[in-house]
């Protein structure tokens, strides 16, 4: 794929979920809400005002795919090569102005000359080089990225020159172009025996201070190569309460405030917008009573995912019955969501311990504290509907770093077993980028799998167009009734308050990454 001749408004395209991909062969369809005009503006003109349910746990360039660190990073304080288009699917220039394929392995790009680092250094080949590398061959490091995107691929790559990259892999990759535009460029004297907390970029910004555990400030980057963002401050607060955060917007505390539930009080200033999030419970497979599919087929039944989503989610969720939602490259229409059969979860059950499961050994229930709005009670639904057809499920809520533990590999040695509320975005629009991580024996947040699923999913990676997505719904199809990987719950909506003095329209990957220079006062 190459760039598109028009390069001039590049920078204020967003990088967004591309719901389809011209690589793959298939259109992308989306839209975005606009915001309501009513209450309050902010007072404070040239600083924008955001508040988040939580700290970011670092601004580390390679765990950049991580929503809680991605919100505030990407596209701002760091840049990629190129970004997703979210009108046409397309990959669209950014640090990079060309890229084409030049063997059956490799991709050569040509990148943009002139552009500096927030410390006045300059951007080359190099550095894109050196980015690539520590961000997807750098095991020591372990970085978040390189599990979501890469999986076990690595790649090669070559500054030929100061403008001329060239990244190859072993086989054919036909969306390497894609997996590489999640990669954040980053100085090569960057440390790679260590993460960072305060990276150094290319972006519009750049980070001024960061007080730990109270507020995060980031200040435009006069070094920028784009044009200049409308704000010259961005401020992040965190309270993990949705009613606070919309009260703050209410009271002109605030300009937005992300992750706001139905029954949060954000009034007219309420904006839901299409998100790419699946809710599901990922059961860990491997440990009694878990790793008998009578009992991961009870859970299932167990759940009422329609009483669920009508009373606890935002009004257009809908139920999911897999992991990626309508539009994905590899989404299966044909699916049917898991029926409620509590009398058949109970049979299931009682037939597993007639057999000698140990049925009653207790079961940990994880959720994230903050991870989407009513998570509290979405949980204690859960616990009372699995407690009912007879197993033994406690509530563990926990901060980020607790649930990461259990989330990614190296997952802690005898943790028991759990089942973990995840909620994941595809935030490239193709399978690949969920089931390498979440379904394959040893994906990244894998919690076990198949030999027979392994070779379904290798498989269908190798194609492309129309045989991709036809071997992708086979995959979709086939977890579900013969690998028991998940309790999916719903495909997720977005919802933020926004004040009226503030222009910004969310899109589908607005909670991955919210681009500041998408933002502007209203006149």
């Amino acid at each position: 794929m190459s760039a598109a001749p028009n390069l001039e408004s590049a920078r204020n395209r967003p990088r967004s979920v591309a719901f389809g991909l011209l690589a793959v062969g298939l259109a992308l369809t989306g839209s975005a809400c606009g915001v309501s005009s009513s209450s309050t503006s902010s007072d404070f003109g040239d600083t924008v005002r955001i508040v988040l349910p939580e700290e970011p746990p670092s601004l580390e360039p390679c765990d950049s795919s991580n929503t809680g660190d991605g919100v505030v990073e990407r596209s701002n304080i760091t840049e990629p090569l190129t970004e997703l288009d979210l009108a046409t699917g397309e990959l669209h220039p950014l640090l990079a102005t060309e890229w084409k394929k030049t063997t059956p392995t490799t991709y050569t790009y040509t990148l943009r000359s002139g552009v500096k680092f927030s410390d006045g250094s300059a951007f080359d080949a190099e550095d894109a080089a050196f980015s690539i590398d520590r961000t997807v061959n750098n095991t020591e490091l372990g970085c978040f990225v390189a599990g979501y995107v890469f999986g076990d691929e690595k790649v090669q790559v070559k500054a030929v020159d100061a403008t001329t990259l060239t990244v190859s892999t072993a086989e054919p990759d036909p969306i390497l172009p894609l997996r590489l535009s999640f990669v954040e460029m980053v100085p090569s004297e960057m440390s790679t025996t260590e993460k960072v907390r305060e990276p150094i970029g290319t972006g519009p910004y750049e980070i001024k201070k960061w007080d730990a555990g109270q507020k995060l400030t980031l200040a435009a980057n006069p070094k920028y190569w784009g044009d200049q963002p409308a704000y010259k401050t961005a401020t992040y607060v965190w309270r993990s309460e949705g009613s606070v955060r919309a009260a703050m917007v209410k009271e002109g505390e605030a300009d937005l405030a992300t992750q706001i539930g139905p029954d949060d009080g954000a009034g007219d200033l309420e904006v839901q917008f299409p998100d790419d999030q699946t809710a599901a419970l990922r059961i860990q497979g491997y440990i009694p009573p878990l790793n008998d599919m009578r009992v991961r087929q009870a859970i299932n039944y167990a759940i009422d995912r329609e009483g669920l989503v009508k009373s606890l989610f935002n009004s257009d969720t809908t139920i999911a019955e897999q992991l990626i939602p309508e539009g994905i490259t590899g989404f299966n229409d044909s699916l049917k969501p898991w029926p409620t059969d509590v009398a058949k979860a109970k049979q299931l059950i009682a037939e597993a311990k007639a057999d000698g499961v140990p049925t009653s050994t207790p079961i940990r229930l994880v959720g994230r504290s903050a991870q989407f709005p009513k998570i509290e009670e979405i949980i204690q639904v859960i616990q009372k509907e699995l407690t009912e057809i007879g197993l033994n499920v406690k509530i563990e809520m926990v901060d980020t770093k607790g649930s990461t533990e259990l989330q990614q590999r190296p997952f802690p040695k005898n943790p028991g077993p759990y089942l973990l509320m995840i909620q994941h975005g595809n935030q490239a629009g193709d399978a690949a980028f969920s089931v390498d991580q979440y379904m394959l024996s040893n994906g990244f947040q894998s919690a076990f799998g198949t030999p027979e699923l392994d070779a379904m999913i290798k498989s269908a990676e190798k194609q492309e167009g129309d045989a991709r997505q036809a071997a992708f719904e086979k995959v979709f199809a086939y977890e579900p009734t013969h690998v028991g990987q998940f309790a999916y719950i719903a495909h997720m909506t977005g919802m933020m308050a926004i004040a009226s003095g503030v222009d910004y329209k969310p899109n589908v990957n607005t909670e991955n990454e919210m681009h500041l220079a998408e933002m502007t006062p209203k006149k």
